[in-house]
């Protein structure tokens, strides 16, 4: 399984891990640089000490050797200038042009050939850094001249051939060095810790605003349109402030309006419906005269057929208007329930009977078990003619109502066996006047049917839901809570 590096979550911690980064950056690139710095100082001290003395000891005992020197020679040369060391410890060496080099002791290290080469060709002191047994080492090589007693000009002509080598141990430099490391370790420790304080004083500074923009969505989300957030200071964060300031503002005033508009469309609504309900009256009563007429054969044929439209489209309009009457009351919140404990299978046979279902055989009826709920019976007798209407009307039989009890609640279902709801109409199916069918001008129906009764299913703490069957037509099931539990409403 392949590790993921999951970086901090939060806001406040990428902050202050990203100063600290910065922080130790800094103190890193300022410790490497200033070790690198006293190293160089350290190492240039003690090789420049070594040459200055390595001439001196050369300018006292060179003088008194005879060229070309034999090997004895030599070696009571390297012998004195391995006294004259001192604290350095050095080891000396000496070789005349090309001869082998010549040691007092044995453990001297060896001069490396480039140095050698390096000394010939540049005809002054040169150094080189090498490793012996372990341990680093300065070895400083340095040719003998004649002195200029004979008015010559050329250094390379003055040189006598003589050259000396000393190399020591740069023990005491790397003493030196691992000090400087330790220190520059602690000075970057300290600098870390040191910075974790303005890195989290700067965080809280910083995050503040971005809290109280948080928080003030946050209110705003839950219908605190009034929120309002103090915007201190000039920089991003207080122009990112009074831009949230300013759209509250605007939604504040946008949610107003928009609810004297709904409140209006609401009045309007219901002072139409009541208005339209005492002629509505009055013209039913007269198409009642008037159908009677009709089936007595009183009037003409021609007239007969209008009255009868007349009278169709009268009941249509009396039915919208009870229907918005209804709306309104939902939406006003003045929808009353009178609950009573019944038997579901009661409401849905007492329905199917008032309505001439109980012989049609385009519905069949499922009723085994008792179904205890505690409901509304004419708000249920509504809810199950309009889902056994609207399964009659644009769907195909037969059509199934069954009442059950599952999941710990009273469940009634209308199944049809027609082609079954649109998929893009499914979430739409109970909005108030919607149509799956644009081109359908107009419909039997008042359009609200469906609406009210997904509305009466929450009055009743229950849940209303449209699917298709799995082998066609749509289904309708209608939750309640069974009686003797408590009645939830969303």
């Amino acid at each position: 399984m392949a590790l993921r590096l999951r970086l901090p979550q939060g806001l406040r911690t990428r902050f202050v891990i990203a100063f600290l980064l910065a922080a130790a950056f800094g103190a890193l690139l300022t410790a490497g640089l200033t070790f690198q710095q006293a190293r160089s100082a350290i190492l240039e001290r003690t090789r420049n000490a070594a040459v200055t003395d390595l001439r001196t000891q050369l300018d006292s005992l060179a003088p008194e050797l005879t060229l070309p020197p034999a090997a004895e020679d030599l070696r009571d040369l390297t012998g004195q200038l391995d006294r004259a060391g001192g604290s350095r410890d050095w080891h000396a060496a000496a070789a005349y042009r090309d001869g082998p080099l010549v040691s007092r002791t044995e453990d001297t290290p060896p001069v490396p050939d480039a140095l050698r080469r390096a000394v010939q060709d540049d005809g002054s002191a040169t150094y080189q850094y090498v490793e012996h047994r372990g341990r680093s080492w300065l070895a400083v090589g340095m040719p003998v001249a004649y002195a200029d007693a004979a008015g010559t000009t050329d250094a390379a002509d003055r040189l006598s051939g003589l050259t000396a080598y000393v190399s020591f141990p740069l023990d005491d430099d790397e003493t030196d060095v691992a000090a400087l490391v330790t220190a520059a370790q602690a000075g970057a420790l300290a600098a870390l810790l040191l910075a974790l304080v303005p890195a989290l004083l700067a965080a809280r500074s910083v995050l503040r605003p971005v809290r109280r923009l948080r928080h003030g969505a946050e209110r705003i989300t839950a219908g605190e349109l009034g929120t309002r957030l103090d915007a201190d200071g000039h920089d991003e964060l207080a122009a990112l402030t009074r831009s949230f300031n300013t759209m509250a503002t605007t939604l504040e005033k946008d949610d107003a309006e928009l609810r004297r508009m709904e409140a209006q469309a609401r009045r309007f609504a219901a002072d139409v419906a009541h208005e339209l309900r005492t002629p509505l009256a009055a013209m039913s009563a007269v198409t009642e005269v008037l159908d009677e007429d009709a089936a007595s054969g009183t009037l003409p044929p021609d007239t007969a057929d209008a009255v009868r439209l007349i009278s169709a489209e009268t009941r249509t309009l009396a039915r919208l208007v009870e229907d918005l009457m209804e709306v309104s009351r939902f939406d006003a919140g003045a929808a009353r329930v009178h609950l009573e404990d019944v038997d579901l299978r009661t409401i849905v046979a007492k329905t199917l009977q008032v309505r001439g279902w109980t012989d049609d055989p385009r519905v069949t009826a499922l009723l085994h078990a008792p179904v205890p709920v505690r409901v509304d019976p004419r708000r249920i007798d509504v809810v199950l003619a309009n889902l056994v209407g609207n399964a009659l009307r644009h769907g195909l039989p037969p059509v199934t109502v069954s009442a059950r009890v599952a999941h710990g609640r009273a469940e009634l279902t209308v199944t049809d066996h027609g082609p079954g709801i649109p998929e893009e109409a499914l979430p739409h199916v109970f909005e108030r006047f919607y149509k799956a069918d644009t081109a359908r001008t107009r419909s039997e129906g008042s359009g609200l049917g469906l609406a009210l009764t997904y509305e009466n299913a929450v009055l009743h703490g229950g849940t209303l839901t449209a699917a298709n069957a799995p082998g066609g037509g749509a289904v309708f099931t209608l939750t309640l809570p069974l009686a003797g539990t408590p009645r939830e409403r969303p």
